[in-house]
């Protein structure tokens, strides 16, 4: 599948995962969606990423999840989220070794 595809597939997922948590009652913000070379390299550099983040082929997204009006920072608040992101073919950063549970990607070239 080539990468503007893939693109394409990630968007109509990521419109099926805000329209689960509405159904759930949750209510999302985009966080980071975007990142560019520059800012993945800087990230990794500070560790809290990757030099070759999925942001920056538009395959990832970070999202803020409010709960009751809470903003939530735990990255098992965002299980339901990520169980059915998983369920739809996504990888989910929950399960990352270190836990980044706002972050929803799509595999490419082995990354998640």
């Amino acid at each position: 599948m080539k990468l503007s595809e893939k693109q394409q597939l990630f968007t109509v997922m990521i419109a099926n995962l805000i329209h689960f948590a509405e159904e759930k009652g949750y209510r999302l913000t985009f966080g980071e969606a975007y990142r560019t070379p520059e800012q993945a390299a800087l990230n990794a550099k500070k560790g809290s990423g990757i030099a070759n983040s999925l942001h920056t082929q538009r395959l990832a997204v970070d999202f803020n999840l409010f709960v009751n009006g809470e903003y939530q920072t735990d990255s098992a608040a965002y299980r339901p989220l990520g169980e059915y992101w998983e369920s739809i073919g996504g990888s989910w950063g929950g399960r990352f070794s270190k836990p980044d549970g706002n972050h929803f990607s799509l595999e490419h070239n082995g990354v998640r």
